[in-house]
């Protein structure tokens, strides 16, 4: 899952430190491990039976100073990543290897260096005893509190290693939805940045260059060339002011949707909009049902994992419809009629989650209603994309015959005076 908030001080105070060294039978090995000191960390590898040649502290600074650098961009582990992760722990402990074995093997083969950090310190808490969902509970930046709640319920009915298999193939069903969605977007989104670039580049550089041999003939112009040159003249004068408007407004935009009011009616605008406010609201129900139906398969009573939901959706007017839901649960009502009522949530929804409930199969309705919405939202972004391109292509061609149509009328008019 995505990093939620900064580490705990915990981890900010422990040092990882990486080693190279020989086991028992002669063999060169290589890891990391974590400890208090260099001395202490020659002691923890010694009692496992490693003989280290070279220690070196990882990465000490970055690691204690708190903030978003670059080399903790470089860093981020991906939802596939941790997915990967997660269904390897969940293979080697299905397999009946014990859990700290399987955390050191699974440190130990994996190459992405904050994810092997944090393996070896969960590793190092369960081994002093603690529970597994209260070490990865001290890794926030890479496990959601939907993990830990679903590692918790694991832990706590026996059946961890078939938790570990649903939440690794939510995990990927939530990186497979996204890198569609991405994947599909991203073609449209790089000819929109090269297309207003190269516009902004003739607009301000080259068609003032132009349009001045027109103004030095003191002849009259047509309306497209004085158009023409009044929008370019602005744009080589006043680009600056104009990129400056567009940082303050992002910035006060960003600050207003952190307040609860502007969250609520951002939320509530971004629904409305035409087509993209649909195709967002359908990617929202599906990770809600898709969220709901996996936690609920795992063990985690309804109340809780509507609390646990509801901070998935990623939307104010959604997640408060949740928590309407929640309370009418509370007080001995169905989950139904709340979310009828907001009006957000579809009557195909609505009728799977009655359905559900009524036939106490709620999980596997929603996984059909996720699996719905899946696919909606895979036609949708198509479909976007399809009228997307040629609109784009449509538009940039009309500006470039704006463009050139006021530069070619002058010169047609200065032919016709000369002959």
């Amino acid at each position: 899952m995505p990093p939620l908030e900064l580490p705990t001080p915990r981890q900010l105070t422990v040092p990882v430190y990486a080693y190279r060294g020989l086991s028992n039978d002669g063999r060169a090995i290589a890891g990391v491990v974590d400890a208090e000191s260099p001395r202490g960390a020659r002691l923890k590898l010694r009692r496992t039976g490693v003989f280290p040649t070279e220690l070196n502290e990882e990465q000490a600074a970055a690691a204690r100073r708190p903030g978003l650098t670059l080399a903790r961009l470089g860093e981020r582990v991906s939802t596939q990543e941790l997915a990967a992760a997660t269904r390897q722990l969940a293979t080697l402990i299905g397999a009946g290897l014990p859990l700290v074995e399987a955390l050191g093997a699974l440190a130990e083969q994996n190459d992405r260096q904050q994810l092997r950090r944090a393996l070896i310190q969960i590793r190092e808490r369960v081994t002093e005893g603690g529970a597994l969902a209260d070490a990865l509970a001290d890794q926030p930046r890479l496990f959601s509190p939907l993990y830990v709640n679903m590692v918790r319920a694991g832990e706590a009915s026996g059946a961890l290693d078939i938790v570990l298999e649903r939440l690794a193939a939510y995990l990927e069903s939530q990186a497979r939805l996204l890198g569609k969605v991405r994947t599909a977007l991203a073609y449209p989104a790089v000819m929109l940045v090269l297309g207003s670039s190269i516009l902004f580049f003739l607009v301000s550089y080259v068609v003032p260059k132009v349009t001045r041999i027109f103004q030095e003939t003191q002849q009259q112009l047509p309306m497209l060339t004085v158009a023409l040159i009044a929008v370019s003249g602005f744009m080589a004068r006043w680009w600056w002011l104009l990129a400056l408007l567009t940082a303050v407004a992002a910035l006060g935009l960003r600050a207003y949707a952190r307040t609860p009011a502007g969250r609520a009616r951002i939320d509530r605008a971004t629904l409305r909009l035409p087509y993209a406010g649909g195709l967002l609201q359908k990617l929202a129900l599906a990770r809600f049902a898709r969220t709901l139906s996996t936690l609920l398969a795992s063990g985690i009573g309804l109340l809780q994992a509507l609390d646990i939901v509801r901070n998935v959706v990623n939307n104010t007017l959604l997640a408060r419809a949740i928590e309407n839901a929640r309370d009418a649960i509370r007080e001995g009502q169905s989950i139904a009629p709340p979310l009828r009522e907001s009006g957000l949530f579809p009557p195909l929804v609505v009728h799977m989650v009655a359905v559900g409930e009524q036939s106490g199969q709620l999980e596997s309705m929603l996984a059909k209603a996720a699996d719905a919405y899946d696919n909606d939202v895979e036609n949708a972004v198509a479909a976007l994309t399809t009228v997307l391109e040629p609109l784009m292509i449509v538009f940039m061609g009309m500006v470039v015959l704006f463009i050139v149509l006021a530069i070619l009328m002058p010169i047609f008019e200065l032919n016709r005076v000369v002959h």
